[in-house]
């Protein structure tokens, strides 16, 4: 059985979005929250890609924000490689850190304007005392050339190059500090289409020769496919489906997830075919009852609007519907 890298165990992230108190005195209000994340369960497997797919507002980048200790969980814990994460001492999670890393949306606003690029991508490799000050700059030289650049770029500006090298030079500064497990954030959505095939071809062609693990999120679901192992998909901050890529696609169970694969273009002779989304993502401050997908839903019944689906196992994978609990098996935490 593969040993997973990555698992995530009940977590829960809340926002107080309250007005300032003096506001609520006077206006004779309550202190508001939003859920961003409902109790969210997931593993990843050693040299696997995780995808997780929803519409903007799902809460996608919360829980990449978290596994890199950006934001703290209001509930639930993370482990990575074994160990929870909230419970190791500062020094501990210092050298933890160092075998996860993170590449965000922009390129252009993650990388700093004022540091030439050897210094960018270099950065990591003395703070983690991975190479001496003499090497550091053979070892950056290194990098540029693996994602497919000039060791002569390092004297250079992040201003100097198109979206696409900069997203290259992100990655190298991602592996300089020799991770295994990598947060890839929307990497494509800011690149040219053109482009975006050339990042993703890289994205794959590193995996496979450094043996890593990506956790990558998405909206595309064509990267998707291109990409990932398994795919978790995302609805107002609950998991409502996880399965293995190839059955996601072939046989989706959650009928969100149908939506989502409906409304993705199908080029066909007679032109571009899709089924618009229906609707629109409920405001997650006052989410409705029951299954929170059910306004949406087009098989919701009675029920939806009163019970919270439980997840239950499928055919191919698990997902969270109350229309699949007569034929399928329901998961016992």
């Amino acid at each position: 059985m593969t040993e997973s890298l990555l698992r995530v165990d009940g977590l829960w992230r809340r926002f107080d979005v309250s007005k300032p108190w003096l506001n609520r005195v006077i206006e004779r209000e309550d202190r508001q929250f939003l859920t961003a994340l409902a109790d969210v369960s997931f593993s990843i497997d050693r040299g696997d890609t995780f995808a997780l797919v929803g519409e903007s507002g799902s809460g996608k980048s919360t829980i990449a924000r978290m596994i890199m200790g950006l934001l703290a969980p209001t509930a639930g814990r993370i482990c990575f490689d074994g160990q929870d994460m909230s419970t190791l001492s500062p020094d501990k999670l210092r050298e933890l850190r160092r075998r996860f890393q993170i590449v965000f949306q922009n390129p252009f606003a993650s990388l700093n304007p004022r540091w030439r690029v050897g210094a960018i991508i270099g950065e990591p490799i003395l703070t983690f005392g991975l190479a001496s000050a003499a090497a550091v700059e053979r070892e950056v030289a290194r990098l540029l050339e693996i994602v497919g650049l000039s060791a002569q770029d390092a004297k250079k500006f992040p201003h100097e190059f198109s979206g696409g090298q900069r997203q290259r030079i992100a990655i190298a500064r991602a592996l300089s500090s020799r991770p295994e497990f990598i947060v890839f954030d929307e990497p494509t959505s800011a690149l040219d289409v053109s482009v975006q095939a050339q990042i993703l071809n890289l994205m794959r062609d590193l995996q496979d020769q450094f043996g890593l693990t990506y956790l990558l999120i998405s909206h595309d679901l064509s990267v998707v496919r291109h990409m990932a192992t398994q795919v978790g998909v995302l609805y107002l901050g609950r998991l409502v489906e996880v399965a293995q890529a190839r059955a996601l696609f072939d046989s989706p169970q959650h009928p969100y997830t149908r939506m989502l694969l409906d409304a993705v273009p199908d080029l066909t002779l007679s032109g571009v075919r899709r089924t618009p989304i229906r609707g629109e993502i409920p405001n997650p401050i006052s989410p409705p009852s029951g299954c929170a997908f059910h306004p949406r839903c087009p098989i919701a019944s009675t029920r939806c609007t009163e019970i919270v689906p439980t997840p239950v196992v499928t055919a191919s994978g698990i997902a969270s519907c109350l229309a699949l609990l007569d034929t399928t098996e329901v998961i016992k935490n």
